[in-house]
């Protein structure tokens, strides 16, 4: 027997169903009905539709804009993370990306960019913030961190055209080959909203990255604040049969536990943001 909290649940996913139904057969910009009229044609309370529908709006598939009513969202940009061989073999993310330099300075490392690039704490580093946007939009702030010493002319040009590292192999000879990348949810600060253009408390995932060189030397450390509302990412999961070797232990995001029951190994690669 389905008790009030569970029932509260359920009419929750019916309602976001119904609404995800809705978003999905219709372009970004397309209105969708009121709340009034969703309401009565599902049978659930206003209350009830109007904490669906700010779910979709913090999960940024809504807008709702006061006076007019409720459109469905830009689409999303999207970024695959795939396995490969070769080193930042990585699709490309949708759009048209750009750069606009927000800083550039050298500064001491500090204990904890010292730590992470293998400095000493006075050694110098390039500190770099730059606001990334896509199709003239403002998408993500990223900060980079890299040894003084690996890049003592790099330009505001190079931070701001083309890919930075194909700058650092063509100009500063600079190999990058390979990456450890760390994702994780957070929101966003009043100083972070004013340049991203959202609401402050706007969800954002926080994504760190230490790249190393082909001699596995640190050569950027990285921070970026993304979009929660237009920035997703995606990876692929291989899931091969494979006897011969053991099984692993735990649980795979995503994936219910006790299913692949027959012992395929399961591989997942979200190796890096490769802008």
């Amino acid at each position: 027997m389905e008790n009030s909290s569970s029932g509260g649940v359920l009419k929750r996913e019916r309602v976001r169903e119904h609404l995800l139904g809705l978003i999905e057969g219709r372009r970004p910009g397309d209105a969708i009905p009121s709340e009034r009229t969703l309401s009565a044609e599902l049978g659930v309370s206003r209350p009830t539709l109007r904490a669906a529908v700010d779910e979709l709006v913090a999960t940024g598939q809504l807008v709702r804009e006061h006076g007019r009513g409720m459109f469905v969202a830009p689409a999303k940009i999207t970024q695959e993370l795939v396995s490969d061989d070769a080193a930042f073999a990585l699709p490309r993310a949708a759009g048209a990306w750009s750069s606009r330099l927000l800083q550039l300075d050298t500064v001491r490392a500090g204990a904890r960019i010292g730590r992470k690039l293998r400095v000493s704490p006075a050694a110098d580093v390039v500190y770099i913030a730059r606001l990334r946007l896509v199709d003239g939009a403002p998408m993500a702030i990223e900060h980079l961190h890299i040894p003084a010493d690996l890049v003592p002319s790099l330009t505001p040009q190079e931070l701001e055209a083309g890919d930075l590292y194909d700058h650092l192999r063509e100009h500063h000879h600079v190999h990058v080959d390979h990456a450890v990348q760390s994702i994780e949810p957070t929101v966003i600060n009043e100083a972070e909203a004013a340049v991203l253009d959202i609401p402050v408390l706007s969800p954002a995932l926080l994504i760190e990255r230490l790249t190393t060189d082909t001699a596995g030397r640190p050569v950027e450390y990285v921070h970026s604040l993304y979009r929660g509302d237009r920035y997703r990412i995606v990876s692929r999961l291989s899931l091969g049969a494979s006897a011969a070797r053991p099984r692993p232990e735990g649980h795979h995001p995503g994936i219910p536990p006790g299913d692949f029951a027959h012992g395929d190994i399961i591989t997942t690669s979200t190796t890096g943001d490769a802008h």
